[in-house]
């Protein structure tokens, strides 16, 4: 069964241009079973499938609730937290990356780089901040916490892609492919074979978990907004630098007030959180 598993929706992402409904609709034209929702530092794609759509319609297909999370230090994470898990904490951008990777695990979520070989302050590895920060067995032990790799971004060239599937065999992490799409025309245009029995995160969970193999693939869409600007696009990614630290320091102290609620222990749990930085 297809799913596309990089989607933002013009309810959760600022730069999403298509609502939900739609993006079902076309996917499930095109043969797809389902899709995971995958907003920047939001759930409200997803909110608006299950208050308003969930149950009245499009029952056999399935939404899954994701997120594309704004690291403080290592680019764009996919995260996957079990069926009924809120944290608000994820839908503010900042947190550093093993604070992130001991949140999500210890509350029974996986998480994994996007587009891993992709642009400068949006990729784990060509973040230059990462590169500045950790060492090579520092690296190393990061990327042994992921529980899946992003191998298939159609909004990526091949070698990129290419890249991404080479680390993913290297450290034997299972492999997740999507569109990225902000725009109808990309949807569906990379995709996931995922099993039948996969029905909510719990399963998605617990599939992956097993460390199994995944088929990714797709086809490259060729109107994203970078190709568009060309050489030009240097200044978006510088822009989006700006703008992720703005809005991190924005919502420092609202992150640690959050992050003392889940975790009491809060100052066990940020020295347990430097055991990477070696």
């Amino acid at each position: 069964m297809k799913f596309d598993m990089h989607c933002h929706t013009k309810e959760g992402s600022l730069d999403g241009k298509i609502m939900i409904e739609e993006y079902i609709r076309r996917l499930k034209d095109m043969g797809f079973g389902g899709m995971l929702v995958s907003d920047h530092n939001s759930y409200d794609g997803y909110r608006e499938w299950k208050n308003s759509i969930k149950g009245k319609a499009y029952t056999d297909f399935v939404v899954l609730k994701g997120v594309e999370y704004d690291t403080l230090d290592c680019g764009h994470m996919l995260i996957i937290m079990p069926v009924g898990m809120k944290f608000r904490i994820l839908e503010m951008r900042g947190v550093p990356i093993v604070a992130l990777i001991n949140l999500v695990h210890h509350y029974g979520g996986i998480i994994g780089p996007a587009h891993p070989y992709g642009e400068k302050y949006l990729s784990v590895v060509t973040t230059r901040e990462r590169k500045q920060k950790y060492s090579k067995r520092g690296n190393q032990k990061l990327i042994e916490q992921f529980d899946f790799i992003e191998i298939y971004n159609a909004c990526e060239r091949q070698e990129i892609n290419l890249s991404a599937e080479k680390l993913a065999l290297k450290y034997r992490c299972p492999g997740f492919g999507g569109s990225d799409a902000h725009k109808l025309e990309c949807i569906g245009k990379g995709w996931t074979d995922l099993p039948d029995f996969i029905r909510n995160e719990n399963d998605l969970i617990a599939y992956i978990k097993e460390r199994p193999h995944i088929c990714c693939g797709g086809s490259f869409y060729e109107s994203t907004f970078r190709e568009k600007l060309g050489k030009w696009n240097i200044f978006r990614v510088d822009g989006f630098f700006i703008f992720n630290k703005l809005g991190a320091a924005s919502k420092t102290r609202k992150r640690r007030k959050e992050l003392r609620q889940i975790f009491p222990k809060y100052k066990e749990f940020q020295k347990n959180s430097e055991k990477f930085y070696i």
